[in-house]
């Protein structure tokens, strides 16, 4: 076997034990991030996982032994997952209650009626006032026109219909998914979800919220 040839092994290989695990959600709801809590709690209680910039550096630094004692392949994993999808996540991403609207209420940008798409429900916030959008979209065309005095931006996440905050999350433009106007803004709470999202669905653009442009959302509409 060639120099060449080997080389390429030994890329595939390094790749596929250091990048993120491909697993379902459900494996690692199940199986992985309770093993990993039980390892953090055991062995790795003083981990910071937000001094590292990505998975495959919490990763490499656990096999390292730098900051917990001996473990194996196996358990590194789920420990890396464990910290960085459920303990990072608890720290970045605030609870927010389900988003519920009555029969009556409608998107003030298109006028759709909001309780027949419940999973697209978007929102923003004031202090004596909330509005609803049918999508992300119709809610970033209402706040590049009144931006100021808002306590909060609400967006559900794709896949798990948790509600987040607007300014934190990724969203996917130019999927093959359509909401209730079309086009839309498909929101996830973590990089890693947008683009796995990004991927499966033959997405255009991953942005972050303040990356999303007047010109681009309205260009959605065609």
């Amino acid at each position: 076997m060639s120099i060449f040839k080997l080389f390429i092994l030994f890329f595939i290989f390094s790749t596929s034990l250091f990048s993120y695990p491909n697993y379902s959600q459900a494996v690692k709801e199940k199986k992985l991030y309770p093993m990993g809590e039980k390892i953090y709690k055991k062995k790795c209680f003083h981990v910071d996982v937000n001094s590292y910039k990505s998975y495959e550096e919490l990763y490499e630094a656990l096999l390292a032994k730098k900051i917990c004692p001996t473990l194996n392949k196996k358990y590194a994993q789920a420990l890396s997952l464990y910290l960085w999808d459920v303990k990072r996540a608890s720290k970045q991403h605030k609870y927010y209650k389900k988003l519920t609207v009555t029969k009556k209420d409608k998107c003030p940008v298109c006028g759709m009626l909001l309780y027949k798409y419940p999973r697209w429900i978007s929102r923003i916030e004031y202090n004596d006032n909330n509005i609803s959008f049918d999508g992300i979209k119709d809610m970033m065309k209402y706040y590049f026109e009144h931006p100021d005095n808002i306590k909060n931006m609400l967006v559900q996440e794709y896949y798990t219909q948790k509600v987040i905050d607007a300014k934190k999350a990724y969203y996917v433009m130019g999927s093959d998914v359509y909401g209730p106007m079309g086009n839309e803004l498909i929101a996830f709470k973590d990089e890693e979800s947008a683009k796995r999202f990004y991927l499966d669905h033959k997405g255009k653009k991953i942005l972050k919220f303040d990356e999303i442009k007047p010109e681009a959302v309205y260009k959605l509409d065609e």
